[in-house]
Parts: C-alpha cells; structure tokens; sequence
C-alpha cells in the first residue's frame, strides 16, 4: 500500500486550505490511480501554534512508479500550488509526503521510507485510520489504529468530507 499524507495552512491563487489538499489529489491523478481519501482534519500549526491552523487528508494510491519519481511527483505537484522551501516547520501553501510504499523501510538522506515521525503525528495518523485503520507500519509492524491509540488525537479533529469524493 503507497499511503501520501497532505497538509496545507496558506491561501494560493484563491483556493483555501481544504481546496488545495483536494485540487493536489486531483492533480496527482495524472501520476497515480488514487484508492482512497480521507475525510479533511484540521490540527494546530506547529511548532507556532499562532500560524494558521493545518488542513490534513490522506491517500492511498496505486503506481507502477518507483519512490524516487514518485517522490518527485508529489514536489511538482507541490510546487504547482505554490509551495516555496524556505524555514523548517514554515507554513506553507501544500505539503506532500510519502507515508509508506508497501513494505520497503529506507534509511538514507534522499528517502526514508516509512516516512519518519509520521507514527508519532496524530495528524497524519487520524485522517490514515479512516481509510486504512488495519494498515500495518513496516517499521513497527503496528496498525494505524494502534498508533493513534498510542499517540492520541490530541487537537486533530474532523472538519469536513473530501470536497473531491
């Protein structure tokens, strides 16, 4: 299973938060077969929670792609819907992550695999429990739904259905 996290907590061209992570799954349909969205969580910016607070979903897609370009994929989209790289943790108009693809684990600089921190981020675990709560963390071997239980929900509340669905 290829899991990819979204986040947003900027404004581009018009489009709010929940617009963007919508329109950035769609777009990532001329690169992957989407499986499954998440309904739309809203969560504290971090680590100053006095920016604009994160829109999160997550996907569960299907590619023949390996990581790598897949990866790039996801920084195009980003970049598509404004994303600038500027300070660690900055808000930002799109983020993309690659959760998990499959089984693989990697640990170099250019792609760690799972995604790291995501089993400690009720934000990225909250939206992946709804699509795919009996999925299994290659790292830990732990579902979804055990990691949100460790992690708990903390601020991360449900906002809205997917506007896409």
């Amino acid at each position: 299973m290829i899991i990819i996290a979204a986040g947003s907590n900027l404004p581009f061209c018009g489009l709010d938060s929940q617009q963007i992570v919508a329109k950035a799954f769609s777009a990532l349909g001329q690169f992957v077969q989407i499986g499954g969205v998440s309904s739309f969580y809203e969560s504290p910016a971090w680590p100053d929670p006095a920016d604009p607070a994160f829109v999160n979903a997550a996907a569960i897609v299907e590619t023949a792609m390996a990581p790598e370009p897949l990866l790039a994929a996801l920084h195009a989209v980003e970049a598509g819907f404004g994303r600038r790289r500027s300070l660690r943790n900055a808000p930002r108009t799109l983020d993309l992550d690659l959760v998990a693809y499959g089984a693989q684990r990697r640990n170099d600089p250019q792609m760690m695999l799972p995604h790291p921190r995501f089993a400690e981020r009720a934000f990225v675990l909250a939206p992946l429990c709804e699509i795919a709560p009996d999925w299994r963390d290659p790292a830990s071997g732990e579902t979804a739904a055990a990691l949100l239980d460790r992690v708990g929900r903390g601020d991360v509340r449900r906002i809205a259905e997917n506007l896409e669905k």
